[in-house]
């Protein structure tokens, strides 16, 4: 069977889903993959250096299985081929006319950001591998954006005091703006609403803001605040924003829109000079007042929405994306044939979609479609 690896059709976007070295893992477990010409360039990776690895270049090209990086638009799903397998990053609740083509299709749905957060499914995380990039982008971007130093400087001109950060948000890209951000000398803090993030952050070498307000969920995950806890958390982080000179933001939600962390009451109080680097830009931003892509000033303080991060670190977010590529798709076939294995709770929690069903729920709900779930086999057979 057939691999293809599409080039990407987002603007600014540099990643590719397969590198070389991948596509050569893929040959050798007998796939044939074909690949679309340019399609790792801005990565740089060479058509030539697929060709190295086995695989073929073509301008249209065809498979059993489509990966990609972000979603394909509705005339590309029209070129895929119908009953095959696609992966990508699709967020499907953003892109419902796209599942809705692929469907049509009955185009076998796989998204990264539906892969369970489970410790086997580590390997396969590509929201982690991504938000590792994303948050080393955002440290380099606060320093960049920066107009003073960020370690502590002892000269003969006199004493820099190092920059004061504060990283809301300690998950994956949190943890990793907090490690880049200290190694760069700044003296970080670092705040989530999750009671378990204290050890991590501080680990990460940030000191915890506790503010009383706590929203742990079932698995080490945050539940949605109340608008009452909304309120409390926005009232007791006024003071910690107002005194940091960069307020890094890094809680973005797969699939839905980011939630407000810093409001614009906020940033009134920030000294002039003062920067936010929203990471969440993408998903309407952890700042009321950021724009994707954008620098926006206000009141003295530059608000920075990151747009697609990862996209900056092209070469390696394609390597590790890549293989988690490899880890999820080892899943779904193995020998050069698709054969899914349905009883597997990696499987049926990334599909969105098979043989013209909508296995997703909240897709089926948003599509006024039929949910259809995957029973695994087994169970099946039980009953």
């Amino acid at each position: 069977m057939q691999i293809a690896l599409m080039a990407e059709s987002r603007v600014g976007e540099t990643r590719v889903a397969l590198t070389p070295d991948a596509v050569k893992s893929l040959v050798a477990d007998g796939w044939d993959v074909v690949v679309e010409p340019g399609a790792g360039s801005r990565a740089h990776f060479s058509d030539a250096a697929y060709v190295a690895a086995g695989a073929k270049i073509s301008p249209d090209p065809l498979g059993d299985v489509t990966v990609r990086v972000n979603p394909p638009t509705v005339p590309e799903s029209q070129r895929l081929k119908e009953g095959s397998l696609h992966l990508s990053f699709l967020s499907p609740l953003l892109v419902a006319d796209v599942v809705r083509a692929l469907n049509d299709r009955k185009i076998t749905i796989v998204s990264f950001d539906l892969v369970p957060r489970i410790s086997r499914a580590q390997y396969m995380d590509a929201l982690s591998s991504q938000a590792t990039v994303s948050g080393y982008r955002a440290a380099l971007a606060g320093a960049s954006y920066f107009d003073r130093f960020f370690p502590l400087l002892t000269t003969a001109a006199g004493t820099i005091r190092p920059a004061k950060v504060l990283v809301m948000g300690v998950g994956v890209a949190g943890l990793q703006a907090i490690s880049t951000a200290k190694r760069l000398g700044a003296k970080v803090r670092a705040y989530d609403v999750r009671s378990a993030a204290k050890e991590e952050a501080e680990s990460a070498g940030a000191t915890f803001v506790q503010l009383g307000v706590t929203a742990d969920a079932a698995g080490g995950y945050a539940r949605e605040l109340t608008d009452a806890e909304r309120a409390e958390q926005q009232a007791a982080l006024l003071s910690e924003v107002a005194s940091a000179d960069i307020v890094i933001t890094t809680a973005a939600v797969p699939g839905r829109k980011s939630p407000i962390l810093v409001t614009t009451a906020m940033v009134d109080a920030m000294s002039d000079g003062s920067l936010v680097i929203d990471m969440a830009a993408d998903g309407g931003g952890n700042c009321e007042l950021t724009v994707a892509g954008s620098v926006v000033e206000h009141a003295g303080v530059r608000i920075v929405g990151m747009a697609n991060p990862p996209a900056e670190m092209g070469t390696h977010a394609s390597f590790m994306y890549a293989n988690n590529v490899l880890k999820l798709l080892a899943l779904f076939g193995s020998k050069g044939t698709v054969s899914p294995d349905w009883n597997d709770e990696v499987v049926i929690g990334a599909t969105v979609a098979r043989n013209g069903d909508i296995n997703h729920a909240p897709s089926a709900q948003l599509l006024e479609l039929a949910h259809v779930p995957i029973t695994p086999a087994a169970k099946e057979t039980a009953s």
